[in-house]
């Protein structure tokens, strides 16, 4: 007979070992492939948010034209410090209605996730969760 240690204890601390740097190496691709997504994620907003901004300034003075214009074609009519007024009471009120509605819609807005590495980390948690009862029960 020889003093060799048992085959299973030896291929337990193969499986083990195995398992351990199978782990290590998906959490560093799960983790990698978080970082993808996210970047592209950011990406695409910041090209958004540069061309929404952009659109923001024109709008802006399109706005400013358009308040000038009202102020002007109300001065036909009314005096000029009246028809400033109601500009200006328009304005505010406008400005009121939409810093309540921005409000709500970011309130409302849901934090940027990872949805598919998230997702395919709980898949992983759960066949690994599967394999390990598997194991136990045979």
């Amino acid at each position: 007979m020889s003093s060799d240690p048992p085959q299973s204890a030896e291929s337990t601390s193969d499986l083990v070992s195995q398992a351990a740097a199978q782990i290590s190496t998906l959490v560093r691709d799960e983790l990698t492939l978080a970082k993808l997504e996210l970047a592209e994620k950011g990406k695409r907003a910041g090209i958004g948010g540069g061309l929404f901004g952009g659109a923001a300034v024109l709008g802006m003075y399109a706005l400013g034209l358009l308040l000038a214009l009202a102020v002007v074609l109300l001065d036909l009519v009314w005096p000029l410090w009246l028809a400033l007024l109601v500009v200006l009471v328009v304005v505010v009120a406008a400005a009121g209605i939409a810093a309540l509605v921005g409000k709500q819609k970011l309130q409302a807005a849901v934090p940027p996730v990872p949805t598919d590495a998230v997702a395919s980390t709980q898949a992983d948690v759960k066949t690994v969760k599967n394999a390990v009862r598997e194991g136990r029960s045979s």
